[in-house]
């Protein structure tokens, strides 16, 4: 997965938490002692290993018979991209991924969708200029920059689709969700990945901000119910949490109600 880092400014849409340099030492150990251990070391696998714990689906013969630049994937997401993002195949779709890495998931995500999508990639990382072909783009810049973000949608001409890949950090996961929820299209989906990154900046504990977060935006969605404002969102939709990945819909239709049939039947 790639690793995007942004900026190390508190930024305030984010609220972050600030750590001690005592607990910034504490989790530079824990990370070390963790790859020391077993970790998830040992949950890589080589390719045709993997394969064979892998749900079959389009995206992952995609994935598989891929010949061109790196792409690293859990492979249970492969099974979930196709759940959830083939309704947006051979369509004009807008997406923008977050996180470069090598440019191969946006070759994947340019094969995948065909040659009507708009594919945009974005990373702080300059190198990543030139790991795209066209008619891919890649814009450098740290997904903790709103005015970047948005720039950059506003370049696309909108956003239907927008997956998160990149520093894994819960402060900036919030932030680039604050930023370009909104910027959604009625109907859009948004998809975090590896949201486990982030139980490592508190090691030994279960703290884990984007997770939180997540909850906030359940909270939000059942706010008719609460009759309490919303903390993040009022324009979720739908909310689909699987180990590590979430995906995240956007209202189309924010009514609902409640009915009872034949009429004639008294409450």
């Amino acid at each position: 997965m790639s690793k995007t880092v942004g900026s190390r400014a508190i930024d305030a849409l984010a609220a972050p938490v600030t750590r001690s340099p005592f607990r910034r030492v504490a989790s530079w150990l824990y990370r070390k002692i963790s790859r020391q251990r077993a970790g998830i070391t040992h949950l890589w696998f080589p390719p045709e290993q993997a394969r064979a714990i892998t749900a079959p689906s389009p995206v992952a013969d995609l994935f598989y018979g891929h010949s061109g630049r790196p792409i690293n994937k859990w492979t249970h997401y492969l099974d979930l991209y196709e759940r959830y993002f083939s309704r947006f195949r051979n369509t004009p779709v807008r997406m923008l991924e977050i996180g470069v890495f090598e440019g191969g998931s946006l070759e994947l995500w340019r094969n995948y969708f065909g040659p009507k999508a708009l594919i945009y990639g974005i990373d702080i990382d300059p190198a990543c200029a030139s790991k795209v072909s066209e008619p891919n783009q890649v814009r450098i810049g740290s997904q903790t920059d709103p005015a970047f973000l948005a720039s950059v949608v506003e370049e696309m001409g909108g956003v239907d689709l927008i997956l998160d890949d990149g520093s894994h950090k819960g402060s900036h996961i919030i932030t680039s969700f604050r930023t370009l929820f909104p910027l959604l299209s009625d109907g859009g989906l948004y998809a975090i990945e590896d949201m486990h990154d982030d139980y490592s900046e508190w090691p030994g504990t279960r703290r884990n901000q984007s997770l939180s977060f997540v909850k906030r935006l359940i909270d939000d969605m059942h706010g008719t119910f609460t009759g309490l404002p919303a903390q993040e969102s009022t324009a979720v939709g739908g909310l689909h949490m699987f180990d590590s990945i979430v995906f995240i819909e956007k209202k189309i239709d924010q009514r609902t109600a409640n009915t009872i049939v034949p009429h004639s039947v008294a409450i």
